[in-house]
């Protein structure tokens, strides 16, 4: 990959110099295909990872599966999610595969260990060990199996390429982020599910179209509101507690969507009307080059472009301050030793 795909977007100091710097990428699109903004290049191809959650489930909301199963807002979050593993993530969950008449047997994405403190303590004392149910995408497979019980399909091979769900999903990311089918590189996700690998340019667009989905097919656009409603008025099943997803849509109460992916990718949608009282949809996707493995960049990089749109107010954003854009360093003293801030303020640029 080329230096020039990436520029620097956060630096972290220590005394009055750089010590860190995370490089990225960025394009922020409007519903109407306009490109609004771009740090490095919005033509960088890259994996979604699980920001495309949201577009796995919008085929089964567009079929109409939530009301044949009868499934309700909070449920449809968790169909689009990359949850902490609570307690009340497997509950929520498995009132899902039970109104659709699977089980955890029947999920394919694995197991992996449990990074939410409190959840991992409680099923310490238990003597639990963590089940597919606990994994951050079991909500997603959950979705993709009530897909194929809804059509009549094979529940044993719902992840393969082939399968009807998973060709219905690569047209529906292909639909909303206006590439050929053709032209998405495929890739096998960390639960085992395909994913997608599109311009950053593509990714940003699916969501300001998902936010604002007035020029689709009305079953289409009904869809999207449904999953934009969930996810708005249920960020903690979308990741959790003091998960930046689930904080930045409580605090943004309806005006954005925010989804993670593995790897330094984020994707978010902005609601019309957010921004100015006529505004389009707005669909922001980050890549840090680094991997962001801490998760401590995305935040930073993520916030800065809200202010800047107009699309936080100064109170949001204080309430949003552990996580950036400007945020005091402390060593384990509680000194302040320098700041993570965002590295761009003359980069990029607006068209």
């Amino acid at each position: 990959m080329p230096v020039e795909t990436y520029m620097p977007l956060v630096e972290l100091t220590r005394g009055l110099l750089v010590e860190s710097v995370h490089f990225g990428a960025a394009a922020v699109v409007d519903a109407a295909g306009k490109l609004l903004m771009e740090f490095g290049d919005a033509r960088l191809v890259t994996f979604m990872r699980s920001s495309a959650k949201p577009f796995q489930a919008l085929p089964f909301i567009e079929r109409g599966g939530h009301r044949t199963f009868g499934l309700t807002p909070r449920e449809i979050a968790l169909t689009c999610a990359s949850h902490a593993g609570t307690d009340e993530h497997v509950r929520v969950l498995q009132g899902i595969q039970a109104k659709v008449g699977v089980t955890e047997a029947d999920l394919q994405c694995g197991v992996h260990p449990i990074t939410h403190e409190a959840t991992l303590e409680a099923m310490h004392l238990r003597h639990e060990k963590p089940t597919p149910n606990r994994h951050n995408c079991s909500g997603k497979h959950t979705g993709m199996l009530a897909h194929a019980k809804l059509r009549g399909l094979a529940l044993e091979t719902y992840l393969e390429r082939g399968h009807p769900v998973q060709q219905a999903i690569l047209q529906c990311v292909a639909e909303m982020c206006d590439i050929a089918p053709e032209a998405i590189e495929l890739g096998t996700d960390g639960c085992s599910a395909p994913n997608f690998a599109i311009p950053l340019y593509s990714a940003a667009l699916g969501f300001a179209r998902l936010c604002d989905p007035g020029g689709l097919p009305e079953s289409r656009a009904e869809a999207c509101r449904v999953i934009t409603a969930a996810m708005t008025s249920h960020p903690d099943m979308v990741a959790g507690p003091g998960r930046f997803d689930t904080l930045l849509m409580e605090t943004c109460q309806g005006k954005v969507v925010s989804k993670a992916g593995a790897e330094g990718f984020q994707c978010i949608g902005i609601l019309p009307g957010v921004v100015a009282p006529a505004s389009p949809g707005i669909g922001i996707a980050v890549k840090v080059a680094d991997g962001d493995y801490a998760g401590r960049a995305r935040p930073v990089i993520v916030l800065e472009i809200l202010k800047r749109l107009g699309a936080v107010t100064a109170e949001e954003l204080d309430s949003l301050k552990n996580f950036g854009p400007l945020k005091p360093l402390q060593n384990w003293r509680k000194l302040t030793v320098g700041e993570m801030r965002p590295a761009f303020e003359d980069g990029g640029s607006a068209r």
